[in-house]
């Protein structure tokens, strides 16, 4: 039996292998600028990510027929970051129990009061076959000034609940500008007082 070359193709590089020097000092060596650059990249792709999450639970809740358990469990699971903290501390057991006995409106308002509680509802109208939610930050502004958060939808409780998703939205693409906003170190200044005594 006669044996076969063995031949292999591919690249094969001629740069030497890394020490691991830098690799281990990388975290002393690197610049705080490019930390900061590093962190801000982090906290784009998140809340990209997020984005995509809340666009699809809005895209959910949109098409909707009517509220379920399953529903508000999904927007409570990918929308959420303070209720599952709450709720080991036993806090947000009305939510359970409201969702539980098929109480949706009370359900989404308790949601938002835990959830954003720097969120209030302002307006909640029916027109033309629609429900319109309105929630805002400051209600006591003029609703020409204020920034609010605004959704319908033909069944109140999901117009709540998109409502509650969009104001989601405007809380993380808050947080995401205040992140990306450079920290700018300050200067050293020194003042001299000069006075003149004469």
């Amino acid at each position: 039996m006669e044996a076969l070359p063995i031949s292999y193709t591919g690249f094969i590089s001629f740069y030497p292998a890394p020490s691991g020097f830098f690799t281990s000092f990388d975290s002393i060596l690197r610049s705080s600028a490019e930390r900061r650059v590093r962190y801000r990249e982090v906290a784009v792709s998140f809340g990209s990510d997020q984005a995509v999450l809340l666009d699809r639970l809005d895209e959910a809740v949109r098409f909707a027929p009517q509220p379920t358990h399953g529903l508000v469990s999904k927007v409570i699971a990918g929308a959420c970051t303070r209720i599952p903290v709450l709720s080991k501390a036993g806090k947000a057991a009305e939510i359970d129990r409201l969702v539980e006995s098929g109480a949706w409106t009370d359900a989404t308002l308790a949601l938002i009061e835990l959830e954003l509680p720097g969120w209030t509802l302002r307006r909640l109208i029916r027109e033309d076959g629609q429900w319109h939610c309105s929630l805002s930050r400051q209600p006591n502004l003029p609703i020409a000034l204020d920034d609010t958060a605004d959704a319908t939808h033909e069944i109140m409780p999901l117009a709540i609940l998109l409502a509650f998703l969009q104001a989601r939205r405007m809380t993380a693409a808050t947080v995401r500008s205040a992140a990306s906003v450079p920290a700018v170190e300050s200067e050293r200044t020194e003042f001299v007082w000069c006075e003149n005594f004469a």
